[in-house]
């Protein structure tokens, strides 16, 4: 699973040694933050997916990696299985116009973003973190007892 980095100035996608050989990149993915114009959480990143895999893996339901090319648009993806997911698009990036990865800390990502970090590259867990979250508690359901007979 990748690492997401933020600082003021970009966000860097940190990829494993094996998420480097199936990706076939050799360096971390860098974004800078006024490139990224919306963030969308996903049940199943396999719906974003758009045009046909360039270089990269691609084990169908199970792993697609590398880059995928549409008619004007080339998108990085890292999708393992059929789990939640991040959908990031990019306005004026030399490179990607779309990153897609399955990821757990997505909702951190989103937080992340809204925020106003330090300097240096933090982990986007460790920066939402700190933050408060709220939940709302649902309504209870009524505790239904059979009727004696």
């Amino acid at each position: 699973m990748v690492t997401l980095l933020l600082d003021q100035t970009q966000l860097e996608v940190v990829l494993s040694p094996f998420e480097r050989a199936v990706t076939f990149h050799r360096e971390n993915l860098r974004v800078a933050r006024e490139t990224i114009i919306k963030v969308q959480l996903t049940d199943d990143a396999w719906t974003w997916l758009r045009g046909v895999p360039g270089r990269g893996t691609q084990v169908p339901g199970i792993l697609a990696a590398g880059t995928w090319k549409a008619a004007a648009t080339t998108d990085f993806v890292l999708i393992r299985r059929h789990r939640p997911g991040v959908v990031i698009d990019l306005e004026g990036d030399e490179q990607f116009q779309r990153l897609i990865f399955t990821t757990r800390h997505g909702l951190a990502l989103t937080q992340a973003l809204r925020l106003d970090v330090s300097e240096e590259p933090v982990d986007v867990t460790e920066i939402t973190g700190t933050i408060p979250v709220s939940v709302q508690k649902g309504r209870k359901r009524p505790v239904v007892r059979p009727r004696p007979a």
